[in-house]
């Protein structure tokens, strides 16, 4: 007798249990992140009227949760994620909120802006970690497609709504008042995930927080794919990044839209995405990984190039839905390769800093457009493509052609691949 073939379908996939609650609560605090991207920018334009400020907004708002992220990784690890995806929620929507406060009452000097962005940030690898070493824990592998599909998509969505609701809530209500409801946005996304069961992998710990943080660092260096991941997903983030930036000053200044425009431009990518990410997580991508990689970011660099022809908004648009199209099967390989090439006992601490190794370009690549913006918008456009090119370029090079389709590391954490918890290692 032969055993009976795994179901597959989506029917199954959402029988997980507590999934649902976990993939909605997920989207609606990422519809919250995908407002504050255009939302945050816009106000930070209309109130100091400075490109170079939105961009270290922007910057603050996303660089400093990077670099605590081996230590929230432990911390998703040792303590479980449920909790301190809430938590990373309610610190945002606390954070907003003061923003919107201040800012009303005419009190927000550049300087709170920026400090305040970057309290937000510090516990924001809680929330896109969590919910992302959550599902190969509380998923079977067998459906891992499906659920990276379903969570792809849930970006997707929260790209479709968020930016034009952002652009529309600005130019009706204005900046302060936007900020404030993306804050109420976030504090229904923490209602939602209240309570969800809370799955505790078996992991490897010494006890020691610093300690476990250094080992998850060493263990994603060591990991070739996490390593090479970290490298390329980091490079065409400088595009995205700068991207942010670009096109409010494109549409608004160069085009004379609005930021409602602005907002349906990024929705636009949305829409594109949503199908080709469905239809890529009904494949199987063991062994495919790279060239799922590799083919649309060097397609990205050249719909680019469709910002540089004066062609008006419909040029934009295009461009920006080929790019959406394109992330749909770069999002599925990249997630699930990643999954089958991790520990389940390491995917927090891995997790954790290979998502901030591959984040890592985005706040960069917005503080970079920002001060390339005010000099010339040409030569913001010109960066974008050469990073997307860059990033296609070090892809194809770096990544393991041939990838073994179950999960685990490549080096295994024991006495011979994980330091031993010396205080100079800490």
């Amino acid at each position: 007798m032969t055993d009976p073939p795994l179901d597959r379908s989506y029917r199954a996939l959402f029988g997980v249990p507590s999934l649902w609650r976990i993939l909605l609560g997920g989207t609606i605090a990422r519809t919250a992140q995908s407002m504050v991207a255009i939302a945050l920018v816009l106000f930070t334009l209309d109130y100091y009227g400075s490109p170079a400020l939105a961009g270290v907004v922007t910057f603050a708002s996303v660089f400093p949760g990077l670099l605590v992220s081996p230590i929230a990784g432990a911390l998703l690890d040792r303590h479980g994620r449920a909790r301190l995806i809430v938590l990373d929620y309610l610190v945002c929507a606390a954070a907003f909120a003061l923003i919107a406060v201040l800012a009303i009452v005419g009190a927000l000097p550049a300087w709170l802006l920026i400090a305040i962005a970057t309290v937000s940030s510090m516990t924001g690898i809680f929330s896109h970690t969590g919910l992302r070493s959550m599902f190969p824990i509380i998923v079977p592998s067998h459906l891992w497609e499906r659920v990276n599909a379903v969570d792809s998509n849930g970006y997707l969505v929260a790209i479709l709504v968020g930016p034009p609701v952002a652009g529309g809530l600005v130019q009706v209500l204005g900046g302060p008042a936007a900020i404030g409801i993306i804050a109420c946005v976030y504090a229904l996304g923490a209602l939602v995930m209240v309570g969800i069961p809370d799955p505790r992998p078996q992991i490897e710990s010494t006890g020691r927080l610093l300690v476990d943080a250094w080992q998850g660092v060493l263990y994603t260096w060591r990991n070739p794919v996490l390593r090479a991941l970290g490298f390329s997903i980091s490079t065409i983030n400088l595009t995205n990044g700068a991207l942010t930036l670009l096109v409010p000053i494109l549409v608004i200044d160069r085009l004379g839209g609005s930021p409602l425009t602005v907002g349906l431009v990024f929705a636009i990518q949305g829409v594109a995405g949503i199908a080709a990410a469905f239809i890529v997580g009904r494949w199987r991508t063991a062994g495919r990984e790279r060239d799922m990689i590799v083919r649309p970011m060097a397609a990205t660099a050249g719909c680019l190039l469709l910002l540089t022809v004066p062609l008006g908004l419909p040029a934009v648009l295009v461009c920006f839905a080929l790019i959406g199209f394109l992330n749909g099967p770069l999002d599925v390989a990249m997630f699930t390769l990643r999954q089958r090439r991790t520990d389940p006992a390491w995917m927090g601490r891995a997790f954790a800093v290979s998502m901030a190794f591959n984040f890592l370009g985005f706040p960069i690549g917005s503080a970079v457009g920002g001060l390339l913006v005010e000099t010339s918008l040409e030569l913001a456009i010109g960066f974008a493509i050469a990073a997307a090119g860059v990033a296609a370029v070090v892809s194809w090079a770096i990544i393991p052609r041939d990838q073994e389709p179950v999960a685990g590391g490549d080096e295994e954490p024991s006495a011979a691949s994980v330091p031993s918890a010396e205080p100079s290692e800490a």
